[in-house]
């Protein structure tokens, strides 16, 4: 329960889009790298153009790393402008949004959440499924069914191949989900720690420096 209702505060609806975001992030802090998802397809937007009515279509790759890095506002305007909005959602590239969005769950909870926005008598995207195979194709830029063809192509050997790099693929995104949460902990120390480290000039204001107390003249 505690991990659903992390995820459903990493989800915001900004400037007509869906984004997901890390843990803590406000409307005020747009500085930020983000990546545009097509979240039923598994894809990843990597540009744009235009069909003969003018409107607005994005591009997307099944691959992580041929996805495009955006700035939040331009982000935010592409999904807006683009005609099929109910597809996208903006993920912000730090390292608990990643985590929580491929292995927390974010993943579902935004496709839910624009299937039910989706206008009436506009059908429904058809999905990919989100298990491991289909993330081990996103993560290792594999062309669509190509990991699934994989078993067929090696007999028995193929199986357990697919067997072994699905179940480290899950492992993997476990273990960054749990890195992430480690690492995101330390951050908040650290933050703390900087506080009472710039509280401390002035909590001791009132007490002269060493240098002035061996300027001072002797008694006589």
């Amino acid at each position: 329960m505690a991990d659903n209702l992390q995820v459903e505060q990493c989800m915001h609806r900004h400037r007509g889009a869906v984004l997901f975001m890390a843990p803590g992030w406000r409307p005020n802090r747009r500085g930020v790298p983000v990546q545009i998802v097509e979240v039923f397809a598994l894809r990843l937007a990597r540009g744009f153009i235009r069909d003969p009515q003018g409107r607005l279509l994005m591009e997307a790759n099944a691959s992580l790393a041929q996805g495009r890095t955006w700035c939040l506002a331009k982000a935010c305007q592409l999904v807006r402008n683009d005609a099929r909005p109910e597809r996208w959602v903006v993920l912000q590239r730090e390292r608990r949004a990643w985590a929580l969005f491929w292995a927390g769950g974010g993943l579902q909870h935004c496709r839910e959440a624009l299937l039910r926005s989706t206008p009436e008598g506009r059908p429904h995207p058809a999905g990919v499924p989100a298990d491991p195979e289909s993330l081990l194709a996103l993560v290792l830029d594999l062309e669509p069914g190509r990991a699934a063809r994989i078993p067929e192509q090696r007999g028995d050997g193929g199986s357990t191949w697919r067997v072994v790099a699905c179940t480290s693929l899950a492992w993997l995104l476990a273990l960054g989900f749990t890195l992430a949460g480690l690492l995101g902990a330390l951050e908040r120390q650290d933050r703390k720690l900087n506080q009472l480290l710039e509280r401390q000039p002035a909590d001791g204001a009132g007490t002269p420096a060493p240098e002035a107390l061996s300027r001072e003249p002797a008694p006589r």
